[in-house]
């Protein structure tokens, strides 16, 4: 059985939450660890171009967290994230194993999977995306 309150409910959850996981990272990378900590870190972790990939990730990470718990683009942004994931899980934490104390990969592939869903499933009805673009015609909505 479709319950739409409940649907509406648990896309909304998932969205804030991992929203405001993405911005606590994203938030990291600029304040606590600053720019060149994290270009400096992605170096060392063997991340390609870690002078422009340093402030790509922490720019999408900060901007989109706040994109998903706003509902505003959600699914191309969603998207983004998901790649992110996968580009941290393979560059990164996966040689490491699965438990996140080892800087293995449980966060990061967990995150992604949330955010892949997100952009299979779009934002729900509490959103900017269902405001602005509920009442368009399908090439839009699409998006929504």
């Amino acid at each position: 059985m479709n319950n739409p309150a409940l649907n509406t409910a648990a896309r909304t959850i998932l969205r804030v939450v991992v929203g405001f996981l993405f911005v606590a990272h994203g938030w990291q990378k600029f304040n606590e660890w600053t720019i060149a900590g994290t270009t400096a870190a992605f170096g060392d972790m063997g991340v390609p171009l870690a002078d422009v990939t340093a402030p790509v990730v922490a720019g999408l990470e900060l901007v989109g967290g706040i994109a998903l718990i706003l509902g505003f683009l959600t699914r191309p942004v969603a998207l983004l994230l998901t790649l992110n994931m996968l580009g941290a899980m393979f560059l990164v934490h996966l040689s490491a194993g699965v438990f996140v104390a080892n800087n293995g990969y449980e966060l990061v592939l967990l995150l992604g999977a949330a955010a892949l869903a997100l952009a299979l499933v779009g934002p729900g009805r509490v959103s900017l995306d269902h405001a602005l673009f509920a009442n368009r015609d399908s090439r839009v909505t699409v998006l929504a």
